[in-house]
């Protein structure tokens, strides 16, 4: 708290009169000090004027003090610069000090040894780096304030409780410092059991927010089931919402219903996609909410150049989305290997567009020779869509064996194994069964 900043006691007649010449000081800067009438202020008007003259030269000006004018019960010498010496000490550039304050003006009444250094403790025991803690504390200053006992540990405790791992929680506090002032009850702990009531697996939700901690800041009812009900509506299947939100978790706070509704008259424009289809594509690959349509456009324009007719571009888009994120360059290589070194017919592209997502260094042509060599024809699925350990099994095979599906195609979720409808419960239930994976990222 303030200190007083004089050496002698005085009577109450002669406070009453310093008070009112102070006050009148005040005023006559532009201070409004009604909200001083209970604090302890300096007797004389030249140690006033050193305490608003100090916070002027840091960056503040009538206005800031206005808003706050509990600062100026501030003793420049015992509470002021301890306290901004400190702050500079543990990464606020002096330059930003004055932002700081203005932001958070309640830091210039905190104890050093007893408020503020538990605070940055705290931090640094949770795995924030050493030089990120002024980058935090910028971002959300108010966390000088909290009680560590308080809604800072509770929130670190159930993260860890749901699967975050501890190590993650140092990172998460850097990229997004406002998860340690939400309350479990209110705020984080509804927002997990309604992912978790969607179909969201525990661990999957822990890895989400790992990586993407501003996600607790969605506002549930707000933004999440509204965004939720909208996907509804436009026809991504209920049991497909888990995908859809691991794979792109950001799609629970965008505007999504005008998002929604320009992109699938776009598709139904452009590429002649229906409803249907369009609702197929997000359920595939949900970041085309927030694609471009110039990028879109792009590798649409060159299969059209290619003499595909736009019908079966259309269901070479709706087969595999991630199409309209590839690169052209990258595109027009894999294509001229495919009709000048295979000489395939055009058609085995439009049933298999997942072609074009492969690396034609380091899968098409090494494979593809390889097949030459040993005098096989097969299809593009049978060679592609295979880890390198199934390719090599079937190039030792003496047949050629009957094509499945292999796992299907997607940016995120649950690898659909083949045979995989043979595995006992227990072996379907074990974490080493269940695979995931990420094929494109926008």
């Amino acid at each position: 708290m303030p200190s007083v900043t004089w050496g002698v006691v005085q009577g109450r007649k002669e406070k009453l009169v310093s008070r009112v010449i102070i006050c009148d000081f005040l005023k006559s800067l532009g201070i409004v000090p009604d909200e001083l009438e209970n604090l302890e202020l300096p007797s004389t008007i030249e140690v006033m004027r050193e305490r608003v003259e100090f916070l002027q030269k840091l960056g503040l000006s009538i206005d800031d003090i206005n808003e706050y004018p509990l600062m100026l019960g501030c003793s420049v010498r015992k509470n002021i610069i301890p306290v901004l010496g400190y702050l500079e000490k543990i990464g606020i550039q002096r330059s930003k000090l004055g932002e700081f304050v203005k932001n958070y003006p309640q830091v210039l009444h905190a104890s050093v040894v007893v408020e503020l250094a538990p605070v940055i403790k705290f931090l640094r025991g949770l795995d924030v780096e050493k030089q990120d803690i002024g980058y935090v504390l910028q971002k959300y200053p108010e966390l000088l304030g909290f009680k560590l006992e308080g809604t800072m540990s509770t929130s670190v405790a159930y993260l860890v409780s749901i699967g975050v791992c501890p190590r993650d929680i140092g990172p998460m506090v850097t990229q997004y410092p406002y998860l340690l002032g939400m309350r479990v009850g209110t705020v984080i702990k509804p927002l997990v059991d309604y992912l978790v009531s969607l179909g969201l697996p525990k661990k999957i939700l822990a890895r989400m927010l790992e990586k993407r901690a501003y996600i607790l800041g969605y506002d549930i009812e707000e933004t999440v089931k509204p965004n939720v009900e909208c996907l509804n509506s436009f026809g991504i299947r209920r049991e497909a919402l888990a995908s859809v939100i691991a794979q792109y978790p950001q799609i629970l706070g965008l505007p999504l219903k005008a998002k929604l509704s320009s992109q699938q008259y776009f598709f139904n424009l452009k590429l002649k996609i229906d409803p249907d289809g369009f609702a197929q594509v997000v359920e595939k690959m949900p970041q085309i909410v927030s694609l471009n349509q110039h990028v879109i456009m792009k590798p649409v324009d060159f299969l059209l150049g290619r003499g595909i007719p736009s019908e079966d571009v259309a269901k070479m888009v709706v087969k595999c989305p991630q199409l309209v994120a590839l690169r052209v360059e990258l595109m027009k290589n894999s294509y001229y290997f495919f009709k000048s070194e295979m000489g395939r017919p055009l058609k085995e592209l439009v049933e298999f567009p997942e072609y074009f997502t492969y690396s034609l260094e380091s899968r098409i042509k090494p494979r593809y020779q390889r097949l030459q060599s040993k005098g096989i024809h097969s299809s593009l699925n049978w060679f592609l869509n295979c880890s390198d350990q199934r390719f090599q099994e079937r190039l030792q095979g003496d047949y050629l064996e009957r094509e499945t599906m292999g796992p299907s195609f997607c940016m995120g979720g649950k690898l659909e194994l083949p045979g995989s409808e043979i595995l006992s419960d227990d072996e379907d239930e074990s974490d080493n069964e269940v695979l995931y994976r990420r094929t494109v990222s926008l």
